[in-house]
């Protein structure tokens, strides 16, 4: 009877483990992943160690908007080969597994977050000492790391069909669509590489937060001409 009754609880604890990995990965492959970051390209928005999610309705039956703080794949050139840590071969295979199905968050240094500030069409400028400009009007970045300064090298971009210019809001600090100029799209990404829109910064739970696209800053930025 004890055998029996402890096969039964086996049973049920498999089932309920496996129903959980089940939704996990559906919801990681219809709704949401969750990513760490890994760098200071984002300071203050996001620091080191951060866990976000990241919604996968935007892009797709939502449109990606000025502000908003994405997760996109390496569009060529941007990040140095990743280094590969040994755990062994059982560790690192559960750790896969588990990062699959969304269990344990994806490690965002395999790709990039960083801000949208130009949509397809737009004209994005910058020159020294000045504010970025999008469409000729002026940002009033309010979600810029404390001293970090629009830019250091000047540019004038017209942001092609499909792509979309990125950058940290940590500038000093960050590599994005300005120092890729030699790049596939010329600094740009393509839409098809964004895996989605950061909505939450989830972990550690004194720093849970939305995270807001500051509509503010481009309320009075025109459409592209």
């Amino acid at each position: 009877m004890a055998r029996r009754r402890a096969l039964a609880a086996a049973r049920e604890a498999l089932v309920v483990v496996v129903t959980a990995l089940v939704l996990s990965l559906l919801v990681k492959t219809f709704l949401v992943q969750a990513f760490v970051i890994p760098s200071e390209s984002m300071h203050d928005t996001l620091v080191e160690g951060d866990r976000i999610l990241v919604s996968e309705l935007t892009p797709g039956p939502f449109d990606l908007q000025r502000g908003d703080v994405v997760v996109f794949a390496d569009p060529g050139g941007w990040l140095d080969p990743p280094v590969q840590q040994s755990h062994g071969a059982v560790v690192h295979g559960l750790a896969a597994a588990l990062a699959f199905v969304g269990v344990l968050p994806q490690d965002a240094g395999q790709h990039l977050v960083k801000r949208v500030i130009g949509l397809p069409g737009d004209r994005v400028a910058c020159a020294v000492g000045g504010p970025t400009t999008v469409n000729g009007t002026a940002l009033d970045e309010s979600y810029l790391a404390a001293g970090a300064v629009p830019c250091q090298d000047p540019f004038d971009v017209v942001v092609p069909a499909g792509s979309l210019w990125v950058e940290g809001d940590n500038r000093q600090h960050s590599q994005d669509s300005r120092y890729h100029p030699e790049a596939p799209g010329g600094g740009t990404v393509p839409v098809d590489d964004v895996v989605g829109r950061a909505v939450v910064t989830a972990w550690p739970l004194d720093r849970l937060t939305w995270l807001s696209r500051h509509a503010e800053v481009f309320a009075d930025v025109p459409a592209p001409g």
